[in-house]
Formats: C-alpha cells, sequence, structure tokens
C-alpha cells in the first residue's frame, strides 16, 4: 500500500479549523469539502486518460480526457458524504456510489447496510472516502469488498489517519493484488482508548450533521 500525505499549507490551515471544537456544522461541511478537493487532487495523479483530438480555434491538437471505463467515487456512509462534493467537483464525469458498512460490537462481524455499487468493478478505479482512518478496520473491510468485485485500482481518500489505523491497513491488505494507495490529510500522533484519533477532530459524522 502507497500512502500519500501531501506537505501543503492549505491543507494544514483548513485542517486547524477542522479540528476547532468552535467551528460550526456548517463551516465544518465547508471546510471538509474544500480539503478534499485539495486531497483529490494529489488523489487523481494516476487516473486514466487516453488522447483526444480536438480544434482550437488556431489549429489541430490532441489532449487528453478519462478514459473509459469512468472511475467511481465510493463515500462511505455517512461521513464520507461529506467529502463527495470535494471529489465530484474535480471528477464531474466520474459516477458515484454509495457503500455503508458497520460492524457488531459482539461478534465483530461486518454488515453490509447499503450498497450502491455495480456489481461489476472489474477495470474500474475506485476511490472510496472516509474522514478518519482510526482503527483502519472499516475501510479495509470496504477495500476488500471492492476487491472482490472486480476493482483493478483503489485510492483510499482521509482527511485524518492514526498511525495504528495505516498499520492496520496495510497488514490486513498485504495479500490484495491490485494497487490501493492512501491519501491523507494528516497523520496524527495516535488513537487514545476509546478509538478516537488524537489531536483528531472529533467524530466527523456527527460534526458535519449533528447528532442523531
Amino acid at each position: 500500500m502507497r500512502v500519500v500525505h501531501p506537505d501543503h499549507p492549505l491543507i494544514a490551515h483548513k485542517l486547524t479549523y477542522l479540528r476547532d471544537k468552535r467551528t460550526d456544522s456548517p463551516t465544518f461541511r465547508r471546510l471538509a469539502e474544500e480539503l478534499m478537493t485539495l486531497l483529490a487532487y494529489e488523489a487523481t495523479r494516476e487516473v486514466r486518460v487516453e488522447p483526444f483530438a480536438i480544434e482550437t480555434p488556431v489549429a489541430a491538437t490532441v489532449g487528453i480526457k478519462l478514459a473509459n471505463p469512468k472511475p467511481l467515487i465510493v463515500p462511505i456512509l455517512r461521513a464520507g458524504l461529506g467529502m463527495l462534493e470535494g471529489m465530484v467537483r474535480l471528477l464531474p464525469s466520474a459516477e458515484v456510489g454509495f457503500l455503508g458498512m458497520q460492524r457488531d460490537e459482539e461478534t465483530l462481524e461486518i454488515t453490509t447496510y447499503a450498497n450502491r455499487l455495480p456489481d461489476d468493478l472489474s477495470d474500474r478505479q475506485v476511490y472510496v472516502l472516509d474522514p478518519m482512518l482510526a482503527t483502519g478496520g472499516s475501510m479495509g473491510d470496504a477495500i476488500r469488498f471492492l476487491v472482490e468485485r472486480g476493482a483493478a485500482d483503489i485510492t483510499a481518500v482521509c482527511l485524518l489517519a492514526a498511525p495504528e489505523g495505516i498499520a492496520r491497513l496495510e497488514a490486513e491488505l498485504a495479500d490484495v493484488t491490485p494497487p490501493v494507495t492512501l491519501v491523507v490529510g494528516s497523520i496524527d500522533e495516535r488513537l487514545n482508548e476509546h478509538g478516537y484519533i488524537v489531536p483528531g477532530l472529533g467524530d466527523a459524522g456527527d460534526r458535519l450533521y449533528g447528532l442523531v
């Protein structure tokens, strides 16, 4: 697994205000969307393209366009929805699927409660969006789910990650054949005893949409 941690002052600036507990939900949503666009720029460096012949007002030339099949963007419900618009802004022609997964706290079994994805992802580049990579369990399960459907290339995009989550994801995906890339805005210090990223930003879903 390749880990990309962009060093950019605007990323650090927006993360600072996302972390601030005084930041209200509307502002948090806007900042998350803006930060996602910055991370999407890094995440799409390897997006597949093909030659495309055009004519400018001056001469004929050959540019590039996104290759088929188009990329698939998959936000993990519910918090990943807060990152979707920022990604779609950069890739407006991409398709969007949705995935909701939850782990039973007693049996530790994963249940997929929402699945709006093509049955066959053969030869597809997939971008998975989830704000927090804490323990790494949910992201690992989501990536394996996509691999089982044939995804050819997977990029996970997270606002924050804990070192423990990255290490677990690397270990769990060691036998996965398709290339996996993790793009993260910040690698924080650690997880606390409750599984929260430190210093982190709290519960991303609650801060995006309020307590439900």
